[in-house]
């Protein structure tokens, strides 16, 4: 008989504040065991926010306006969110997938990689400087945390949305970092149609079969 391929739950939460879906994440990775099978995608946009990783330094964030600061426990430096950007947080027990956290973030950058490369977009990763480029341009942010073997936080991918903002930091820590997003490279390529394919490529590259759901992550709803 053959293995059946384990599966994970597709969520979009559609545009969201940041710290109540950081908050939700760490409750799901808390309520889940070592053994739990809940591994989730949870797909949306965030309201514009600043977010400082662990090893963020307040010094990048250069003209932030009327746009909120967050440090939060991912790694990485400085990025910026906005609507017009996928963001991705693949809450999976990499124990089980028998990864670790280099593999990780290899596998999800080559998941973004193969999504550019669907619409003739040539990409590359950079050693030391996780994320994904075309050119000089970074187009796709990572930023990863593991707890209890189950990874928080994830991707963000600029498709179609207000690039102003990243001029008021140093994005990911590096002065003068151009950043690009999908629309400037191929205007076919909309959020709606970047999507599908990014899950379909995360999937393969992690192993798991997609279940999309409507329903909203229990960590997500309110306590009662």
């Amino acid at each position: 008989m053959d293995a059946i391929t384990p599966s994970w739950q597709i969520r979009r939460l559609g545009i969201q504040p940041y710290s109540p879906v950081w908050d939700a994440q760490e409750r799901h990775t808390a309520e889940r065991g070592d053994n739990d099978g809940r591994d989730e995608l949870w797909l949306l946009q965030h309201m514009p926010v600043y977010t400082l990783g662990q090893t963020g330094k307040p010094e990048h964030v250069l003209l932030p306006g009327a746009i909120p600061i967050i440090r939060c426990n991912r790694g990485g430096q400085v990025t910026y969110h906005g609507p017009g950007q996928i963001v991705a947080y693949p809450l999976v027990n990499i124990r089980r997938l028998g990864i670790g956290v280099r593999e990780l973030v290899t596998r999800i950058e080559q998941a973004l990689i193969d999504t550019l490369a669907h619409w003739d977009i040539v990409a590359e990763r950079r050693s030391g400087a996780p994320g994904v480029y075309v050119g000089a341009a970074k187009i796709a942010a990572l930023g990863l945390r593991v707890k209890h073997g189950c990874s928080l936080h994830g991707l963000a991918f600029n498709i179609a949305m207000d690039l102003a903002p990243f001029h008021g930091i140093n994005p990911c820590g590096y002065a003068g970092l151009e950043v690009t997003q999908m629309v400037e490279l191929n205007p076919a390529a909309g959020l709606d149609q970047v999507e599908p394919i990014l899950v379909a490529q995360l999937s393969q590259q992690l192993g798991l079969t997609p279940v999309w759901t409507d329903a909203l992550p229990p960590a997500f709803l309110p306590e009662t």
